[in-house]
């Protein structure tokens, strides 16, 4: 089978020129090419998570492209949270969301939890503010 850790762009070239024939002619499940393809995949994933990965946004940038998505607004947030003043703190980074909050925000507009309870930084007060 010959498959072994791609180490070099010239590795991971290879690699997708091999799995490449598979997206044509997928293989049988449970065949010897099938457990190349999926060996393929592997190797081919773990290069790409080592030097290329994306970051999965905080959930104030979340949030925001989530409520693009499915055309909801800040009032809509603001419902789900429980105040206007709640909803604007958590999207300017000033809160973080609680575990209810986060967990409503999951079930009611599919935003993944990880994301959602994963520490970020919170935006510093200014001394004028007001505690």
């Amino acid at each position: 089978m010959d498959i072994r850790l791609l180490r070099t762009e010239a590795d991971y070239d290879q690699a997708l020129a091999e799995i490449e024939r598979y997206f044509e002619n997928e293989p049988e499940p449970g065949s010897l090419e099938a457990d190349r393809f999926d060996l393929l995949a592997l190797v081919i994933g773990d290069y790409e998570d080592k030097h290329w990965a994306i970051e999965a946004p905080e959930a104030p940038e979340a949030l925001r492209e989530r409520m693009t998505q499915i055309g909801k607004r800040q009032k809509d947030l603001a419902e789900l949270l429980g105040s206007k003043a709640r909803a604007s703190e958590v999207l300017n980074r000033r809160r973080h969301l609680s575990l209810e909050q986060a967990w409503r925000l999951h079930r009611e507009w599919g935003v993944p939890a990880e994301i959602l309870i994963r520490p970020y930084p919170l935006r510093r007060r200014h001394r004028t503010e007001v505690s």
